[in-house]
């Protein structure tokens, strides 16, 4: 087994000690690396992209070759693998992002899915894993990912994005029986999924649940929050003799952060809109946080950028369990040397709050 030879962002997810605040970028590999558009361009398409282990090793590889203060690699991949292996028919519109051929709507077209095999139905993704896993050598973790429940479902139902959620909030209010068979079965598919990361070679997981913050407080509880316990509980939390830290990520859920909590993660992913020190008094010792600055910050001059770095820290204050990160994805038009900028700020003012 290879040595991890910086596992700072392990140690910040269990509130280990660490040397300096650990920093990573969700969408670190995408559209905002010219090094990117050109493999893309190579492979043809996204989902090419994404199901060869060579082409998803190389652009997961790209940030940290740019950007060698990087302290975690992401699997190169994309939250619609499952409803795509479940036989929704995933593609692609340029400018419109992601379509299902087939939409879910009724009872019927649910009973009917299948709960994908991670080896056989996704076997490009567990390829993917170990290949970057062996590429990286021990120089940085390698963060396995999926979608949560309820955010695969939104999808599955519109049948895309949608800035209402019309049809799917429709199901969850006039059959939530249909809802819940749904959701439960996407909990046993990312449970397995994850699971099926974790034995190819990922060393945390994270769980994006993008539009839980959409929902009702009562609807969040019991159509997201509930999924995401069932979840947790079913993973492999030990491997390769140290612990598999998992982060909940949900967009939008400052308002609920104690309960996420309680839900038995290592760490909570926070947007921007939450305050990380108020977030931190709220819940305890009980989690790690990562995040949280907003990621148009990168747009601004890096003066600018430094200086809001240093009032996150400043803001989270003395201590670990604290990973550094944007509120959400880096946006495609940032320029690369301001990324560059925000990661090694992290590094540079992060040792005082460490001694």
């Amino acid at each position: 087994m290879t040595v991890l030879k910086n596992d700072r962002f392990l140690r910040a997810l269990l509130k280990q000690p660490v040397d300096v605040t650990p920093v990573w970028m969700m969408r670190q590999a995408g559209r905002y690396l010219p090094e990117y558009r050109a493999s893309r361009a190579k492979a043809g398409d996204f989902m090419s992209l994404c199901k060869n282990a060579e082409f998803a090793c190389e652009v997961t590889m790209q940030p940290l070759d740019r950007f060698p203060q990087l302290d975690a690699a992401i699997l190169f991949s994309d939250i619609l693998t499952i409803p795509d292996a479940m036989g929704q028919g995933l593609y692609f519109e340029t400018g419109e992002g992601p379509r299902f051929k087939k939409v879910v709507s009724t009872l019927a077209d649910i009973e009917a899915l299948p709960i994908p095999d991670p080896q056989k139905d996704l076997g490009y993704v567990m390829n993917a894993v170990s290949t970057i896993r062996k590429e990286l050598n021990g120089r940085v973790p390698l963060i396995g990912f999926s979608g949560s429940p309820w955010t695969l479902a939104t999808y599955m139902v519109e049948g895309g994005s949608s800035k209402d959620f019309r049809k799917t909030k429709a199901m969850l209010y006039d059959t939530p029986q249909a809802m819940h068979l749904l959701l439960d079965k996407l909990a046993q598919s990312v449970t397995s999924y994850l699971n099926g990361q974790i034995l190819a070679g990922a060393q945390a997981v994270q769980i994006f649940d993008t539009w839980g913050g959409n929902l009702s407080s009562a609807a969040y509880q019991e159509f997201s929050l509930a999924y995401m316990r069932k979840i947790v509980s079913g993973l492999i939390r030990e491997h390769e003799g140290r612990k598999v830290p998992v982060i909940l990520f949900t967009k939008n859920g400052g308002l609920w952060l104690e309960s996420i909590a309680d839900v038995g993660a290592d760490a909570l992913g926070l947007d921007w809109t939450c305050d990380l020190g108020e977030a931190r008094k709220r819940v305890g010792s009980k989690v790690a946080l990562q995040g949280n600055m907003d990621p148009t910050v990168l747009y601004a001059n890096p003066e600018a950028i430094r200086t809001e770095v240093k009032r996150i820290l400043a803001s989270y204050g003395n201590g670990s369990g604290h990973v550094f990160n944007l509120g959400h994805g880096i946006t495609p038009e940032v320029k690369p040397e301001h990324a560059g900028a925000f990661i090694s700020a992290v590094h540079e003012f992060s040792g005082q709050y460490h001694q």
